[in-house]
């Protein structure tokens, strides 16, 4: 990124919503593990100040740099990690960080990374068919659909994307090969379903189910979902902001185990797991933006926050 590049305002998602879920208090310790340019972590910091601690991880490195500069003033209170949140329980390990009062996920993609032609995640401006959160990653958006037989491709659209014209879309893909640019594939997506426009552009459905398959996002967050109940303390807050269908189920169905006390079939006899329930559910009913957020940050709409406790 060019230093004298004009960074976007980035505007925190559901931030009121978050800080009442987390119960921020002065003295305790959170982990922002998608710490992105620092707007929610700014807020943390401010409410558990003058002794908190705030620990930030985020993939992307760009982030990471422009984050400890926004959080200057917090240097004492803050740690950063650039790797990804999979690794969750071994990073908390490595830098003495358990156990902790919060953990807060905003998935999905930052501003900074959608507004950066380079990066390839987004087909508003042209630039490399990348899409990855980690440039020391080495599978890239290109390398997908370059590679991967049209079946396989299809499919890949189809689940992550719920595109229903995925069949269509592979197949100009294919035919169109080699594809290396953003631009070139949101083309060749138009012309597969130019007689099918909607409200989005047709382009849209593809590039997501692409940056969930480079960044592995949905197995990540399955992952690291288990390790958070080994870093909470007790009466700790798990607070997680998703964007997509098939990451609110994986953290709704998840929370909602944890908060069972047993997990056997309903047919059997008797009790035979021995769960223990490690969550509450804090919210039973999804919270999402209001209308008035939604028109102020239109990339909010679609956003949905659950929130658990440890116990």
């Amino acid at each position: 990124m060019s230093p004298t590049m004009i960074l976007p305002i980035h505007i925190p998602v559901l931030l009121g919503e978050v800080m009442e879920a987390l119960q921020v208090q002065s003295g305790k310790r959170y982990i922002d593990c998608t710490l992105g340019t620092g707007g929610h972590s700014i807020a943390i910091l401010e409410k558990s100040s003058p002794n908190g601690q705030l620990m930030g991880i985020d993939a992307d490195l760009e982030a990471i740099k422009i984050a400890q500069g926004r959080l200057a003033d917090y240097t004492q209170s803050t740690i950063f990690v650039n790797d990804n949140f999979a690794n969750l329980e071994a990073i908390c390990k490595e830098n003495d960080f358990l156990p902790v009062d919060g953990i807060l996920f905003d998935l999905g993609i930052s501003s900074l990374q959608l507004d950066m032609a380079e990066r390839g995640f987004s087909f508003q401006q042209d630039g490399p068919l990348d899409m990855r959160f980690s440039l020391d990653d080495e599978l890239t958006a290109a390398d997908i659909i370059n590679t991967i037989p049209e079946d396989k491709l299809a499919q890949l659209i189809q689940i992550y994307g719920d595109e229903h014209h995925s069949r269509q879309i592979a197949r100009h893909i294919i035919r169109n090969h080699p594809i290396n640019s953003t631009a070139q594939l949101a083309h060749i997506v138009e012309q597969a379903i130019s007689s099918r426009r909607g409200k989005i552009h047709p382009a849209t459905k593809t590039f997501l189910a692409l940056r969930i398959a480079v960044n592995r996002e949905l197995k990540n967050l399955d992952i690291v979902l288990k390790q958070t109940l080994n870093c909470l303390n007790k009466k700790g807050r798990l607070v997680v902001i998703s964007y997509h269908s098939l990451e609110d189920r994986i953290v709704k169905r998840f929370m909602q185990q944890e908060a069972k006390g047993c997990l056997c079939p309903p047919d059997s006899p008797a009790c035979c797991c021995e769960h223990i329930p490690n969550l509450k559910l804090i919210s039973k009913k999804v919270i999402t933006p209001s209308l008035w957020e939604i028109s102020a940050n239109p990339r909010s709409r679609s956003a949905k926050l659950r929130v658990a406790e440890r116990i």
